[in-house]
Protein backbone atom coordinates (compact mmCIF):
# COMPACT_ATOMS: atom_id res chain seq x y z
CA UNK A 1 0.00 0.00 0.00
CA UNK A 2 1.18 3.53 -0.83
CA UNK A 3 0.89 5.83 2.19
CA UNK A 4 1.53 9.54 2.75
CA UNK A 5 2.22 10.71 6.31
CA UNK A 6 1.62 14.43 6.38
CA UNK A 7 2.62 17.29 8.71
CA UNK A 8 4.56 15.16 11.18
CA UNK A 9 7.61 16.55 12.99
CA UNK A 10 10.41 14.31 11.73
CA UNK A 11 13.62 13.91 13.77
CA UNK A 12 16.22 11.88 11.90
CA UNK A 13 19.65 12.43 13.52
CA UNK A 14 21.47 10.33 10.92
CA UNK A 15 20.40 12.67 8.12
CA UNK A 16 20.21 15.91 10.07
CA UNK A 17 16.44 16.31 9.68
CA UNK A 18 14.48 18.07 12.42
CA UNK A 19 11.39 19.68 10.89
CA UNK A 20 7.74 19.26 10.01
CA UNK A 21 7.71 17.39 6.71
CA UNK A 22 5.73 14.82 4.72
CA UNK A 23 6.87 11.21 4.29
CA UNK A 24 5.78 8.93 1.48
CA UNK A 25 5.85 5.15 1.87
CA UNK A 26 5.49 2.44 -0.77
CA UNK A 27 5.74 -1.30 -0.17
CA UNK A 28 6.76 -0.71 3.45
CA UNK A 29 9.71 1.48 2.48
CA UNK A 30 10.15 5.25 2.59
CA UNK A 31 10.26 6.37 -1.03
CA UNK A 32 10.36 10.14 -0.60
CA UNK A 33 10.58 12.86 2.05
CA UNK A 34 8.99 16.21 1.27
CA UNK A 35 7.48 16.33 -2.17
CA UNK A 36 6.61 12.90 -3.65
CA UNK A 37 7.38 11.79 -7.18
CA UNK A 38 4.72 12.84 -9.65
CA UNK A 39 3.56 9.26 -10.23
CA UNK A 40 3.09 8.61 -6.49
CA UNK A 41 -0.63 8.30 -5.69
CA UNK A 42 -1.23 7.45 -2.03
CA UNK A 43 -3.97 5.00 -1.20
CA UNK A 44 -4.00 6.25 2.39
CA UNK A 45 -3.16 9.63 3.92
CA UNK A 46 -2.26 9.88 7.61
CA UNK A 47 -2.49 13.26 9.33
CA UNK A 48 0.46 13.34 11.77
CA UNK A 49 0.12 16.98 12.83
CA UNK A 50 1.33 17.37 16.41
CA UNK A 51 3.15 14.02 16.31
CA UNK A 52 6.82 13.14 16.11
CA UNK A 53 8.26 10.76 13.52
CA UNK A 54 11.66 9.14 14.06
CA UNK A 55 13.52 5.89 13.33
CA UNK A 56 12.81 2.71 15.25
CA UNK A 57 14.34 2.50 18.72
CA UNK A 58 17.38 0.25 19.29
CA UNK A 59 17.60 -0.96 22.90
CA UNK A 60 21.20 -1.97 23.68
CA UNK A 61 20.43 -3.90 26.87
CA UNK A 62 17.33 -6.07 27.17
CA UNK A 63 17.05 -9.46 28.80
CA UNK A 64 14.31 -11.58 27.27
CA UNK A 65 14.60 -14.54 29.71
CA UNK A 66 14.41 -17.07 26.88
CA UNK A 67 15.96 -19.58 26.84
CA UNK A 68 16.12 -20.69 30.45
CA UNK A 69 13.65 -18.55 32.40
CA UNK A 70 10.48 -18.67 30.35
CA UNK A 71 8.40 -18.48 33.54
CA UNK A 72 9.46 -14.81 33.71
CA UNK A 73 9.17 -13.84 30.03
CA UNK A 74 9.64 -15.14 26.49
CA UNK A 75 10.99 -13.82 23.22
CA UNK A 76 7.40 -13.63 21.97
CA UNK A 77 6.09 -11.64 24.95
CA UNK A 78 9.03 -9.25 25.15
CA UNK A 79 9.34 -8.52 21.44
CA UNK A 80 5.61 -7.84 21.34
CA UNK A 81 6.01 -5.39 24.22
CA UNK A 82 9.01 -3.80 22.52
CA UNK A 83 7.22 -3.30 19.20
CA UNK A 84 4.22 -1.72 20.94
CA UNK A 85 6.60 0.88 22.42
CA UNK A 86 8.38 1.75 19.17
CA UNK A 87 11.40 -0.52 19.67
CA UNK A 88 12.38 -2.30 16.47
CA UNK A 89 15.72 -3.83 17.54
CA UNK A 90 16.83 -5.44 20.79
CA UNK A 91 20.37 -6.35 21.82
CA UNK A 92 20.36 -9.16 24.37
CA UNK A 93 23.27 -9.94 26.74
CA UNK A 94 24.72 -13.47 26.71
CA UNK A 95 23.61 -14.54 30.22
CA UNK A 96 20.77 -16.76 29.06
CA UNK A 97 20.47 -20.42 30.11
CA UNK A 98 22.42 -21.86 28.40
CA UNK A 99 24.85 -19.01 27.80
CA UNK A 100 25.27 -17.55 24.31
CA UNK A 101 28.71 -19.00 23.60
CA UNK A 102 28.08 -21.25 20.60
CA UNK A 103 26.76 -20.62 17.08
CA UNK A 104 23.87 -22.97 17.84
CA UNK A 105 22.62 -20.70 20.63
CA UNK A 106 22.89 -17.64 18.39
CA UNK A 107 20.90 -19.32 15.62
CA UNK A 108 18.24 -20.57 18.04
CA UNK A 109 17.59 -17.08 19.42
CA UNK A 110 17.43 -15.60 15.94
CA UNK A 111 15.07 -18.34 14.73
CA UNK A 112 12.72 -17.74 17.67
CA UNK A 113 12.84 -13.99 17.07
CA UNK A 114 11.98 -14.51 13.40
CA UNK A 115 9.10 -16.79 14.39
CA UNK A 116 7.74 -14.16 16.79
CA UNK A 117 7.97 -11.54 14.05
CA UNK A 118 7.64 -8.40 16.17
CA UNK A 119 11.18 -6.97 16.16
CA UNK A 120 14.78 -7.91 15.45
CA UNK A 121 17.03 -9.45 18.12
CA UNK A 122 20.80 -9.08 18.00
CA UNK A 123 22.63 -11.32 20.50
CA UNK A 124 25.88 -10.51 22.25
CA UNK A 125 28.24 -13.46 22.49
CA UNK A 126 29.95 -14.48 25.72
CA UNK A 127 33.38 -12.93 26.19
CA UNK A 128 34.62 -15.80 28.38
CA UNK A 129 33.57 -19.43 28.58
CA UNK A 130 30.64 -19.79 30.95
CA UNK A 131 31.06 -16.09 31.80
CA UNK A 132 33.56 -17.32 34.38
CA UNK A 133 36.35 -14.92 33.40
CA UNK A 134 38.96 -17.64 32.98
CA UNK A 135 39.09 -18.64 29.29
CA UNK A 136 38.22 -16.70 26.15
CA UNK A 137 35.47 -17.87 23.81
CA UNK A 138 35.86 -18.21 20.05
CA UNK A 139 34.72 -14.65 19.38
CA UNK A 140 35.31 -14.79 15.63
CA UNK A 141 32.97 -17.79 15.30
CA UNK A 142 30.31 -16.01 17.35
CA UNK A 143 30.65 -12.95 15.11
CA UNK A 144 30.20 -15.12 12.01
CA UNK A 145 27.10 -16.69 13.57
CA UNK A 146 25.42 -13.28 13.95
CA UNK A 147 26.55 -11.75 17.25
CA UNK A 148 27.00 -7.97 17.13
CA UNK A 149 29.49 -7.86 19.99
CA UNK A 150 30.85 -9.73 22.98
CA UNK A 151 30.17 -9.25 26.66
CA UNK A 152 30.65 -10.88 30.02
CA UNK A 153 27.18 -9.65 31.04
CA UNK A 154 27.11 -8.56 34.69
CA UNK A 155 30.33 -10.40 35.58
CA UNK A 156 33.38 -8.14 35.25
CA UNK A 157 36.54 -9.97 34.19
CA UNK A 158 38.76 -9.64 37.26
CA UNK A 159 41.94 -10.82 35.54
CA UNK A 160 43.27 -7.69 33.83
CA UNK A 161 45.72 -9.64 31.67
CA UNK A 162 42.91 -11.84 30.35
CA UNK A 163 40.78 -8.75 29.74
CA UNK A 164 43.62 -7.16 27.78
CA UNK A 165 44.01 -10.28 25.66
CA UNK A 166 40.24 -10.35 25.09
CA UNK A 167 40.34 -6.77 23.83
CA UNK A 168 43.29 -7.53 21.56
CA UNK A 169 41.43 -10.53 20.13
CA UNK A 170 38.27 -8.48 19.61
CA UNK A 171 40.27 -5.65 18.01
CA UNK A 172 41.68 -8.06 15.42
CA UNK A 173 38.18 -8.86 14.16
CA UNK A 174 36.68 -5.40 14.85
CA UNK A 175 34.25 -6.84 17.42
CA UNK A 176 32.70 -4.34 19.87
CA UNK A 177 33.36 -5.26 23.50
CA UNK A 178 30.51 -4.50 25.92
CA UNK A 179 31.87 -3.88 29.41
CA UNK A 180 30.46 -4.10 32.92
CA UNK A 181 32.98 -1.61 34.25
CA UNK A 182 33.06 -2.06 37.96
CA UNK A 183 35.45 -3.58 40.47
CA UNK A 184 33.80 -6.70 41.85
CA UNK A 185 35.90 -6.60 45.02
CA UNK A 186 34.75 -3.08 45.86
CA UNK A 187 31.18 -3.88 44.87
CA UNK A 188 31.08 -7.00 47.04
CA UNK A 189 27.57 -7.97 48.07
CA UNK A 190 26.30 -4.39 47.97
CA UNK A 191 22.73 -3.67 46.91
CA UNK A 192 22.41 0.13 47.21
CA UNK A 193 24.57 3.22 46.78
CA UNK A 194 26.96 3.94 49.65
CA UNK A 195 25.44 7.00 51.23
CA UNK A 196 22.60 8.26 53.37
CA UNK A 197 20.06 5.62 52.38
CA UNK A 198 22.40 2.67 52.90
CA UNK A 199 23.19 3.99 56.38
CA UNK A 200 19.54 4.62 57.30
CA UNK A 201 18.33 1.25 56.07
CA UNK A 202 21.38 -0.74 57.14
CA UNK A 203 21.86 -2.28 53.70
CA UNK A 204 25.16 -3.45 52.14
CA UNK A 205 26.53 -0.56 50.07
CA UNK A 206 28.23 -0.13 46.71
CA UNK A 207 30.68 2.82 46.72
CA UNK A 208 30.99 4.91 43.58
CA UNK A 209 34.68 3.90 43.58
CA UNK A 210 33.59 0.42 42.51
CA UNK A 211 32.54 1.96 39.20
CA UNK A 212 35.21 4.64 38.76
CA UNK A 213 38.04 2.19 39.47
CA UNK A 214 36.60 -0.31 36.99
CA UNK A 215 36.20 2.36 34.31
CA UNK A 216 39.75 3.63 34.83
CA UNK A 217 41.10 0.10 34.28
CA UNK A 218 39.00 -0.54 31.20
CA UNK A 219 39.91 2.80 29.63
CA UNK A 220 43.60 1.98 30.11
CA UNK A 221 43.10 -1.43 28.49
CA UNK A 222 41.25 0.09 25.54
CA UNK A 223 44.09 2.56 25.06
CA UNK A 224 46.68 -0.22 24.89
CA UNK A 225 44.65 -2.74 22.86
CA UNK A 226 42.90 -0.62 20.25
CA UNK A 227 39.57 -2.35 20.87
CA UNK A 228 36.24 -0.62 20.39
CA UNK A 229 34.48 -0.70 23.75
CA UNK A 230 31.03 0.15 25.03
CA UNK A 231 30.64 0.74 28.75
CA UNK A 232 27.24 -0.46 29.87
CA UNK A 233 25.14 1.45 32.37
CA UNK A 234 27.00 4.35 33.95
CA UNK A 235 25.59 5.44 37.28
CA UNK A 236 27.71 8.23 38.76
CA UNK A 237 28.97 11.68 37.86
CA UNK A 238 32.67 10.90 38.27
CA UNK A 239 32.36 8.06 35.76
CA UNK A 240 31.06 10.59 33.23
CA UNK A 241 34.13 12.78 33.85
CA UNK A 242 36.47 9.83 33.23
CA UNK A 243 34.60 8.93 30.08
CA UNK A 244 34.73 12.53 28.85
CA UNK A 245 38.51 12.59 29.29
CA UNK A 246 38.80 9.36 27.27
CA UNK A 247 36.66 10.81 24.50
CA UNK A 248 38.82 13.94 24.41
CA UNK A 249 41.76 11.62 23.69
CA UNK A 250 39.60 10.15 20.89
CA UNK A 251 39.63 6.63 22.31
CA UNK A 252 37.05 4.30 20.70
CA UNK A 253 34.78 4.20 23.75
CA UNK A 254 31.03 4.78 24.02
CA UNK A 255 28.72 4.44 26.99
CA UNK A 256 25.07 3.98 27.90
CA UNK A 257 22.86 4.88 30.82
CA UNK A 258 19.68 3.14 31.93
CA UNK A 259 16.69 5.44 31.75
CA UNK A 260 15.86 4.80 35.41
CA UNK A 261 19.26 6.22 36.46
CA UNK A 262 18.33 9.45 34.65
CA UNK A 263 15.01 9.72 36.46
CA UNK A 264 15.45 8.18 39.92
CA UNK A 265 17.81 8.49 42.87
CA UNK A 266 18.62 6.49 45.99
CA UNK A 267 15.87 8.35 47.87
CA UNK A 268 13.24 6.58 45.74
CA UNK A 269 14.05 3.35 47.57
CA UNK A 270 12.11 4.80 50.50
CA UNK A 271 11.29 2.08 53.01
CA UNK A 272 12.92 -0.90 51.30
CA UNK A 273 11.00 -0.60 47.99
CA UNK A 274 12.46 -3.52 46.02
CA UNK A 275 11.06 -2.17 42.75
CA UNK A 276 14.01 0.22 42.81
CA UNK A 277 16.65 -2.44 43.42
CA UNK A 278 18.95 -2.23 40.38
CA UNK A 279 22.62 -2.82 39.54
CA UNK A 280 24.36 -0.45 39.13
CA UNK A 281 22.41 1.20 41.93
CA UNK A 282 20.45 4.42 41.93
CA UNK A 283 22.77 7.08 43.28
CA UNK A 284 22.55 10.70 44.44
CA UNK A 285 20.77 13.71 42.96
CA UNK A 286 24.18 15.07 41.95
CA UNK A 287 24.99 11.83 40.14
CA UNK A 288 21.62 11.93 38.40
CA UNK A 289 22.28 15.49 37.19
CA UNK A 290 25.78 14.52 36.07
CA UNK A 291 24.37 11.69 33.97
CA UNK A 292 21.82 14.01 32.36
CA UNK A 293 24.47 16.62 31.55
CA UNK A 294 26.80 13.92 30.21
CA UNK A 295 24.03 12.69 27.91
CA UNK A 296 23.34 16.18 26.59
CA UNK A 297 27.07 16.73 25.92
CA UNK A 298 27.29 13.42 24.10
CA UNK A 299 29.76 11.78 26.48
CA UNK A 300 26.98 9.27 27.14
CA UNK A 301 25.60 8.45 23.71
CA UNK A 302 22.96 5.81 24.47
CA UNK A 303 19.87 5.57 26.67
CA UNK A 304 18.66 2.00 27.21
CA UNK A 305 16.02 0.20 29.25
CA UNK A 306 18.24 -2.38 31.00
CA UNK A 307 15.08 -4.47 30.76
CA UNK A 308 15.00 -7.29 33.34
CA UNK A 309 11.56 -8.87 33.78
CA UNK A 310 10.89 -10.86 36.95
CA UNK A 311 8.09 -12.83 38.49
CA UNK A 312 6.11 -10.94 41.13
CA UNK A 313 7.30 -13.20 43.96
CA UNK A 314 10.96 -12.43 43.27
CA UNK A 315 10.39 -8.77 44.18
CA UNK A 316 8.50 -9.57 47.38
CA UNK A 317 11.56 -10.91 49.21
CA UNK A 318 13.56 -8.78 51.70
CA UNK A 319 15.54 -6.07 49.90
CA UNK A 320 18.94 -7.78 50.00
CA UNK A 321 17.44 -11.03 48.70
CA UNK A 322 15.00 -9.61 46.16
CA UNK A 323 15.69 -9.91 42.43
CA UNK A 324 17.65 -7.11 40.80
CA UNK A 325 16.31 -5.15 37.87
CA UNK A 326 13.31 -3.35 36.35
CA UNK A 327 11.11 -4.26 33.40
CA UNK A 328 11.37 -1.29 31.06
CA UNK A 329 10.58 -2.03 27.41
CA UNK A 330 7.06 -0.60 27.55
CA UNK A 331 8.17 2.63 29.21
CA UNK A 332 11.59 3.35 27.66
CA UNK A 333 10.39 6.00 25.21
CA UNK A 334 7.82 7.53 27.55
CA UNK A 335 10.31 7.92 30.40
CA UNK A 336 13.09 9.20 28.16
CA UNK A 337 10.71 11.72 26.59
CA UNK A 338 9.77 13.04 30.03
CA UNK A 339 13.28 14.48 30.16
CA UNK A 340 12.39 16.47 27.04
CA UNK A 341 9.11 17.63 28.54
CA UNK A 342 11.00 18.74 31.66
CA UNK A 343 13.56 20.56 29.49
CA UNK A 344 16.41 18.50 30.88
CA UNK A 345 17.39 17.07 27.49
CA UNK A 346 16.78 18.20 23.91
CA UNK A 347 14.44 16.14 21.75
CA UNK A 348 17.16 15.48 19.18
CA UNK A 349 19.52 14.29 21.93
CA UNK A 350 17.00 11.76 23.22
CA UNK A 351 16.09 10.48 19.76
CA UNK A 352 19.74 10.08 18.78
CA UNK A 353 20.46 8.24 22.06
CA UNK A 354 17.59 5.83 21.38
CA UNK A 355 18.09 5.26 17.66
CA UNK A 356 21.10 6.14 15.53
CA UNK A 357 23.76 6.06 18.27
CA UNK A 358 23.04 2.51 19.50
CA UNK A 359 22.54 1.36 15.91
CA UNK A 360 26.02 2.57 14.96
CA UNK A 361 27.63 0.88 17.96
CA UNK A 362 26.37 -2.55 16.85
CA UNK A 363 26.81 -1.86 13.15
CA UNK A 364 23.21 -1.63 11.96
CA UNK A 365 23.74 -0.02 8.58
CA UNK A 366 20.10 0.96 7.98
CA UNK A 367 20.32 3.99 10.33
Amino acid sequence: MDISIQDGHMIDPANGINQVIDIHVSQNRIRAIGEPHQEFKPERVINAKGCYIFPGIVDLCARLREPGEEHKATILSETRAAASAGITSLVCPPDTLPIIETPGMVHMIQDRANAAGFCDIYPLGALTVGLEGEKLTDMATLLDAGCVGVSNALKPVENSLLMRRAMQYASTYDIPVFLASWDSWLQGNGVVHEGTISTQLGLPAIPEAAETVGIARDIALVETSGASAHINLLSCERSVFRLGEARQRQLPISASVAVHNLLCTESDIGEFNTLFKVIPPLRTKQDQQGLIEGTERGDISVICSDHQPHSLDSKLAPFSEAATGIAGLDTLLTLAWSLVNNRQLKAETVIAALTVNPARIVGLGSY
